[in-house]
C-alpha cells in the first residue's frame, strides 16, 4: 500500500441520506439488536489498519505509511460522519441508527473510542515504529537533541526558506482572533511585551506547501538521515518572528472542520455553479475536533475551546508531534530494503502481444473471448488504458461512452477521450463532479474535456454516478460491434497501482445494449428499464440481490446445493443483513469478505450460526464487489460497484455484471476459497462482534498472505496460444 487514504472508498457515509429510517421488518426469526454499531465498525477498521503499523513484520517506512493513512482515515471521519452527526444533533433532527441509540450516545461512544485510539496511535509511533526506524538510520529528532553546527546549518535553512513565508496574526482588540483552516498545524504562542509587560497571544501557522519533515544535513547518507518536524523547527525560532517579546509558551494545536458538502440539487439551476460556491463554504465549517500537545497550558486551551466553540469531548490532548498524517512525506526516501519489495504488474494472458516488440490487438482479443483483469496484479495501463487509447486512435471506432468518478492529474484515460474527440469520433463523458473531495478535480477535468469537443454529462440529479463503465462502438464489415469494459474500481492509473480491482471486457451483444441503453438514461433524464446482463441501482439492484439471497434460501430448504459469497468494502444495509440472516437461518453456508464497516453479527445461535465474516487489509486496498451464489450448481456471479450501504442501493447509479465464462467463475471461487481458508491470515468477525487477528500458526509462523500469493500467480501466466 503506498502513499494513499483508505477513507475514500471505506464506507464513511456523510451523505444526508445516509441516516435514512433503518429497513425495519415485521420478522419474529430475527431478533432486535441484530446489528452491529457502524460507527463502532468503521473505527474497529481503522484499529485494523493500525495493527498493521504495529506489526514488527511489515516493513517499517511501510508501517510508518499505516501510521499515516490511519491518521488521513480519521480526519475524514470526524470531517463527514461525525460532523454529520453533531449537526443533526445541534438542529434538532433525529439520527437513526442501526442500533436504535440517541444520538447524544453516539457520539460519546465515538469520543471514547477514538480518544483510545489516537493515544494507541501516538504510542505505535513513539514506542514502536520510530525505534525500529532510528534503528534502520531513519532519524526524527528533536531541536534539543542537535549540536551546535546542525543547528546553525537549520538556522540558515530557516532564514532563506521558512521565515519569508510565515505570517504570525496578533490577536488584541485591535485583531480578532483569526480564521483556523481545517487540518492545518498551528502554533499558539504566549508572548509579553517587555516594555509594559502585557501578555499577548498570537497565533501561527505551519505552511503546508513546506516540507514537514525537514533534513537535518541534506547531504547525509541514506543510511543514515536525521529529520526534524517543521513545527519544531519554527518553535525554536519565534525570537524571530516576536522581536522585542519575550516567549512565555508555545504550543502546537490542530483543528478539524466540518467538510461535507450539501446541494439541493433540485433547487438549483447550474450544479457546478452551486457546487463551487459550496466548496467554498466547505473551508468554513464548524469545528468538531481539537488536537492539542499534552503540554498545553490551561491559559491557551481555554482560549482555543472558548474561541473555535468546541466542547471538552472534542479536545484530544497528545503527545507531539501532531498529524502523523506528515508521515506520508517519509514515503519519497530511498530505502527500497525498509519497504516492501518492488513488483511490476504482469499483462493479462490475452492482451499480450502475439510476437515480440509488437502491440496487442486488444479488441481482437476481446473479440474472442471475455477477459477478466485483476488489478493491481495484472496491468491497468496494458488493459483499461490500453483499450481507450487504441479506442480513440482506430478509425474504425465511432464512438467511446464512459463514467469518471475519480480520476487523476494528468489522467491518460481523460487524454484518450480528448483525442478521440479531436479525431472527430462521439465521446460522451458521464463526470460525477459530486465524488467527495474530488469535486474540484471534476470540475476542471469536465472543462477540459467540454474545450475539446467531449459531450460532457453530469448524471442524474439526486444521484450520483458511482458505476464504471466504458463502451467503444466499433464499425466492423459494415456492422457495428460493441466492446464494453464494466469495473469494480475507478478511472485512475495512480490508484490502480494500489487498489486490489477486478474488470471485465466483453464483446457480448447483450452487455453491449444492455450498457448502450444505460448510457442513454444517465444523459437522458431516469434509469427505469431493467437489463438482462446487468444489476442496476437504484431501481433494481437490490431487488435483484435479494432475490437471488432468497432463492438459495429456498434451494437450501428443498435440500439443493445453496451457498453465497459476497466481498464488498461495507456491508451495512439492513434489507441485505436480514435477507442473509434468513438464508442462515434455512442452512445456506454464507461467507462475507469486507474490508471496512460490517453490521452483520456472525455466529449467532438460532440466526447466523453458517455465516463467516473475514476482512483482509494489506499492501494493497482490497476494493473489488464480489456477489456469488451457488444457484443449485448453476453459479450466479456478479462483479460491479456497489456496497451494501443505503446509498449505493438507493441514491447511487451503480452496476454489476454477471460473469458467465467457466475460467472466470473458477477464478472467483478460487479467490473466495484462499481468503476464508483458515490458513490464510486474515481478521475474523466473532460472535461478540470483535474482530480478532489471525496472522500466525499455532507454532508462530505466518500464515499465508493472500496478495502475496496472487501476486505470485499471476507472474506466472502465460499467454495462451492463439486460436487457428
Amino acid at each position: 500500500m503506498a502513499t494513499q487514504s483508505i477513507a475514500h472508498d471505506s464506507g464513511l457515509g456523510g451523505d444526508d441520506d445516509d441516516f435514512d429510517p433503518v429497513f425495519e421488518r415485521d420478522d419474529p426469526a430475527l431478533p432486535e439488536g441484530r446489528y452491529l454499531d457502524r460507527e463502532v465498525s468503521w473505527l474497529a477498521f481503522n484499529q485494523r489498519v493500525l495493527e498493521l503499523a504495529e506489526d514488527p513484520t511489515v516493513p517499517t517506512l511501510e508501517r510508518a505509511n499505516f501510521l499515516a493513512i490511519f491518521a488521513s482515515n480519521l480526519d475524514e471521519f470526524f470531517m463527514v460522519r461525525v460532523a454529520g452527526l453533531k449537526r443533526r444533533v445541534l438542529t434538532g433532527l433525529a439520527v437513526p441508527t442501526n442500533v436504535g441509540r440517541a444520538p447524544a450516545d453516539v457520539l460519546s461512544d465515538i469520543s471514547d473510542k477514538a480518544h483510545e485510539l489516537q493515544a494507541r496511535h501516538a504510542r505505535a509511533w513513539s514506542e514502536l515504529v520510530k525505534p525500529d526506524l532510528t534503528a534502520a538510520g531513519v532519524n526524527v529528532v528533536t531541536w534539543d537533541s542537535l549540536n551546535d553546527d546542525d543547528r546553525e546549518s537549520l538556522r540558515d535553512y530557516f532564514g532563506q526558506q521558512i521565515f519569508p513565508v510565515l505570517m504570525p496574526l496578533a490577536v488584541d482588540p485591535a485583531h480578532p482572533f483569526p480564521y483556523i483552516s481545517g487540518l492545518s498545524l498551528n502554533l499558539a504562542v504566549r508572548v509579553r511585551n517587555s516594555k509594559t509587560g502585557r501578555q499577548e497571544f498570537a497565533r501561527l501557522k505551519v505552511p503546508q506547501m513546506l516540507p514537514r519533515f525537514v533534513p537535518v544535513d541534506p547531504s547525509a547518507s541514506l543510511d543514515s538521515v536525521r529529520y526534524i518536524p517543521l513545527e519544531d523547527l519554527i518553535a525554536n525560532h519565534l525570537g524571530d518572528l516576536f522581536p522585542g517579546m519575550e516567549i512565555i509558551e508555545h504550543h502546537v494545536f490542530r483543528v478539524t472542520r466540518n467538510e461535507d458538502v450539501e446541494i439541493e440539487e433540485d433547487e438549483t439551476e447550474n450544479l457546478i455553479q452551486a457546487l463551487e460556491k459550496e466548496l467554498l463554504r466547505r473551508r468554513f465549517g464548524p469545528p468538531i475536533r481539537l488536537e492539542i500537545t499534552e503540554d498545553m497550558d490551561d491559559v491557551t486551551l481555554d482560549l482555543l475551546v472558548r474561541e473555535l466553540d468546541v466542547t471538552d469531548q472534542e479536545v484530544y490532548r497528545l503527545p507531539a508531534p501532531l498529524d502523523l498524517g506528515g508521515l506520508f512525506s517519509l514515503s519519497g526516501i530511498d530505502r527500497p530494503d525498509l519497504r516492501y519489495p518492488p513488483r511490476v504488474p504482469t499483462t493479462v494472458a490475452q492482451f499480450q502481444p502475439v510476437e515480440p516488440n509488437s502491440k496487442a490487438d486488444i479488441f481482437r482479443a476481446i473479440a474472442q473471448q471475455d477477459v477478466l483483469v485483476h488489478h493491481p496484479y495484472e496491468s491497468f495501463a496494458t488493459s483499461v488504458q490500453a483499450f481507450l487509447e487504441q479506442a480513440a486512435a482506430d478509425p474504425q471506432v465511432l464512438a467511446i461512452k464512459q463514467t469518471l468518478y475519480r480520476t487523476s492529474g494528468d489522467s491518460p484515460i481523460v487524454e484518450a477521450l480528448i483525442d478521440a474527440a479531436e479525431a472527430g469520433k462521439q465521446v460522451l463523458a458521464l463526470v460525477e463532479i459530486k465524488a467527495r473531495f474530488d469535486e474540484q478535480a471534476n470540475i476542471t477535468w469536465a472543462r477540459k474535456l467540454e474545450k475539446a469537443g467531449v459531450h460532457v454529462v453530469y448524471g442524474l440529479v439526486g444521484l450520483k454516478t458511482h458505476c464504471k463503465l466504458a463502451l467503444v462502438i466499433r464499425e466492423e464489415k459494415g456492422t457495428l460491434k460493441h466492446y464494453s469494459h464494466i469495473g469494480t474500481g475507478n478511472y485512475n492509473p495512480k490508484t490502480s497501482r494500489i487498489y486490489e480491482d477486478l474488470g471485465l471486457f466483453t464483446a457480448d451483444a447483450q452487455v453491449g445494449k444492455d450498457l448502450t441503453r444505460l448510457f442513454n438514461e444517465l444523459s437522458g433524464y431516469a434509469i427505469e428499464k431493467k437489463f438482462k446482463r446487468l444489476l442496476v441501482a437504484p431501481l433494481h439492484l437490490r431487488k435483484g440481490l435479494l432475490k437471488h439471497i432468497d432463492q438459495e434460501r429456498r434451494n437450501a430448504e428443498a435440500g439443493k446445493p445453496s451457498g453465497i459469497r459476497i466481498k464488498v468494502n461495507s456491508m451495512v444495509d439492513e434489507a441485505i443483513i436480514d435477507g442473509l440472516y434468513r438464508a442462515s437461518q434455512a442452512g445456506v453456508p454464507i461467507d462475507i469478505w469486507v474490508r471496512g464497516i460490517c453490521g452483520l453479527k456472525p455466529g449467532q445461535k438460532g440466526m447466523s450460526e453458517t455465516i463467516r465474516v473475514r476482512s483482509i487489509l494489506g499492501r494493497f486496498l482490497e476494493h473489488s464487489r464480489i456477489f456469488s451464489f451457488v444457484n443449485d450448481g448453476d453459479p450466479h456471479v456478479f462483479i460491479g460497484s456497489a456496497d451494501m450501504m443505503h446509498r449505493n442501493l438507493d441514491r447511487r447509479v451503480e452496476a454489476l455484471v454477471r460473469l458467465t465464462a467457466p475460467a472466470h467463475l473458477a477464478e472467483i471461487a478460487s479467490l473466495f476459497d484462499t481468503a476464508m481458508d483458515d490458513n490464510t491470515s486474515t481478521w475474523h468477525l466473532n460472535a461478540n462482534g470483535v474482530w480478532e487477528r489471525h496472522s500466525t500458526d499455532e507454532s508462530g509462523l505466518p500464515l499465508v498472505d493472500i496478495q502475496d500469493r496472487l501476486m505470485l500467480k499471476t507472474s506466472l501466466r502465460r499467454r495462451p496460444r492463439a486460436r487457428r
